[in-house]
């Protein structure tokens, strides 16, 4: 088989070519070609979209060659309503954001003040007392610091932040209040009073799955216990059947 090694000349023409896209590259990150002068934020209501482009001011000016992913993510993550964000380059000068919105999974109560926080535990913004009212409570202590823009630590409401994420992926809906003891047991209390007794962490989707089941499936008062999943009990019953 014959094998044809490039010419000198083909060669010095690579490296011709090669040595100006170089160049073009460094001078496409160094001036103001592709600097950024247009942000267009999608995804979100109108009144994020601006404050996301506000938020984003600082890489105005700054080359799209030169951005940096961190940046933006930093910068538009700082707002507590944004959970993430990706960007296109859309040459030759408009940042396209797009942006993945907080959204609201309980109320965090302390004394009169209100807090919507997210399913990450972060705490979005204040609210009024009585309004979201579909949304469940979280009490934590007078003393609690809540922070707005930041995330609740262990100990304080996270636990209880993330025993409702299983609770709504479950669909176990009209759930008031969580509360976990301190044998990490997790207790839920319905719109009307019924308890939903889980237990411990283990398992959670499981067992709050076999209670949306059974309480769709009979009246219960009292409480539910699914804390073991396989023999779920109910007040005044030895046993409910989970339909096998």
């Amino acid at each position: 088989m014959l094998r044809y090694a490039p010419s000198a000349r083909s060669f010095v023409v690579g490296l011709a070519l090669a040595a100006a896209a170089a160049l073009l590259y460094v001078a496409a990150r160094e001036t103001s070609v592709f600097a950024v002068r247009t942000i267009q934020v999608e995804g979100v209501p109108p009144a994020l979209a601006q404050k996301v482009e506000r938020a984003l001011e600082p890489v105005l000016g700054t080359s799209l060659m030169k951005l940096s992913a961190g940046e933006v993510d930093r910068l538009a993550t700082a707002l507590p309503q944004v959970a993430s964000v990706s960007y296109d380059r859309a040459f030759p000068n408009t940042l396209r954001v797009h942006v993945v919105q907080e959204q609201p999974l309980a109320v965090l109560r302390r004394g009169p003040g209100s807090w919507l926080v997210s399913s990450s535990g972060r705490v979005l913004t204040t609210v009024p007392q009585g309004t979201h009212g579909a949304l469940p409570r979280i009490w934590v202590p007078s003393a609690t610091v809540v922070a707005l823009g930041g995330t609740l630590p262990p100990g304080v409401a996270a636990e209880e932040v993330a025993a409702l994420v299983p609770a709504l992926a479950a669909g176990l809906a009209r759930v008031s209040t969580v509360s976990i003891d301190k044998d990490g047991q997790i207790t839920y209390v319905l719109r009307g009073g019924l308890q939903v007794r889980a237990g411990t962490a283990d398992r959670l989707l499981l067992k709050l799955t076999i209670a949306r089941k059974i309480l769709a499936s009979m009246p219960i008062s009292g409480y539910l216990d699914v804390s073991v999943p396989e023999r779920p009990v109910a007040l005044g019953n030895t046993q409910v059947s989970t339909g096998g």
